[in-house]
């Protein structure tokens, strides 16, 4: 046998150890769906797309980083992913009737939500204020509202939060935060932009989206109240446990990282402990 044919022995020997082991690491992460999503063939998920850089509309397609984690979960269980764009304010409500199976629509694992729901956590993230470039009025933090009109989408713990932080502010002595809900965020970025309010309060993701694609608005102070996000689903599903194994192995594998990363939230998220 020539020194050649040995090498090309060995390489090929080598190639078949790769492709085994490549295989072997799939077989690994492969994780099972329950029997009905198996079964259908795909996981269907209820989303509000009017949430850049999380979820929204390209053209008639719906894009974000919430698409490919949750894409990412459906392939780890072997099946496809639906999006089905559902407004924040009736999300789970459409979850608890069945349109979907899970929400993935940067949602905060919150207390009262979880007397609904069963969250599976995937990021941490924290709420900004956004307002005119220059911040002519001087607005910093959220004390800084006191007596300012602010936008916020309904139906949201944003909208809660500004609530909380206006009774505190007049509890206080202060003068109330005038806050006006919108059904979609887009519509309460929109208010701002024409002057209807005189900031908009949001998640840190959209707040840092927006500033980086309009330079006629900025964020004002850092991002405040970080708190998980996570997918929901209805109480005892076993999806639940599924989804939980596919989120540590994109945790583990760096997926969740370079999703982030894709998508510019690098410095407006915190990636959970793997």
């Amino acid at each position: 046998m020539t020194a050649r044919n040995l090498l090309a022995l060995v390489a090929a020997g080598v190639a078949v150890v790769g492709v085994a082991a490549t295989a072997a690491l799939a077989t690994s992460q492969a994780i099972t769906p329950p029997p009905a999503i198996k079964s259908a063939g795909k996981i269907v998920y209820c989303t509000d797309a009017t949430y850049p850089p999380e979820e929204s509309f390209k053209g008639s397609k719906i894009v974000g980083s919430d698409i490919d984690i949750g894409t990412g979960v459906a392939k780890l269980m072997g099946v496809g992913a639906q999006f089905k764009n559902t407004g924040f304010d009736g999300i789970i409500a459409a979850l608890l009737s069945k349109r979907c199976d899970a929400v993935i629509s940067g949602m905060n694992d919150t207390p009262e939500r979880r007397k609904q729901v069963d969250f599976v956590d995937y990021l941490k993230v924290g709420q900004s204020i956004m307002v005119k470039a220059g911040n002519p009025l001087h607005i910093k933090s959220l004390e800084s509202l006191a007596g300012h009109s602010v936008s916020v989408e309904s139906g949201t713990t944003n909208r809660d939060f500004l609530t909380a932080t206006s009774k505190a502010i007049v509890k206080a002595g202060g003068e109330a935060i005038s806050i006006k809900t919108f059904p979609k965020d887009t519509d309460a970025f929109a208010a701002l932009k024409v002057g209807r309010v005189d900031a908009y309060y949001a998640d840190a993701p959209p707040v840092a989206y927006y500033a980086a694609h309009d330079k006629t608005v900025q964020v004002a102070g850092t991002p405040v109240n970080p708190i998980p996000i996570g997918i929901a689903m209805r109480k005892g599903d076993p999806l639940r446990a599924a989804t939980q194994k596919a989120i540590a192995v994109m945790n583990r594998n760096g997926t969740m990282k370079k999703i982030v990363a894709k998508w510019g939230m690098a410095k407006a998220v915190v990636l959970l402990k793997k």
